[in-house]
């Protein structure tokens, strides 16, 4: 149940391992993810591109905006398009995902 009094978004640094594999190639591996949970989304790992494969991916040409986080722009892996995301430049309070790329739920282990 979700509680109105709870902020919307709310940022949970965590050294778990999280991986990212498509079509067997690993695109990130990293113990450095930030949980970004907020209300009526699934909770995403934002990794720092230190860790992720950005060689491998290919930024696309579609662009989202959120009221809450900003304009994202996104990346594609071979055929698979617009698997991960990135906030190049977020809303204040936000700055803790900057340039952090997110993944689809999905292809995370």
């Amino acid at each position: 149940m979700d509680d109105a009094t709870e902020p919307r978004i709310t940022l949970h640094p965590h050294s778990r391992r999280v991986r990212v594999v498509i079509d067997g190639t690993l695109l990130a591996d990293t113990t450095r993810a930030i949980e970004l949970r907020e209300r009526g989304y699934p909770p995403r790992q934002y990794l720092p591109r230190d860790d992720v494969r950005m060689d491998l991916l290919t930024p696309s040409d579609t662009v989202t905006h959120c009221p809450f986080k900003g304009e994202a722009s996104y990346f594609s892996f071979g055929e698979h398009k617009d698997v991960a995301w990135s906030y190049g430049r977020p809303k204040e309070g936000m700055e803790a995902i900057e340039e952090r790329v997110v993944f689809y739920r999905g292809v995370i282990d």
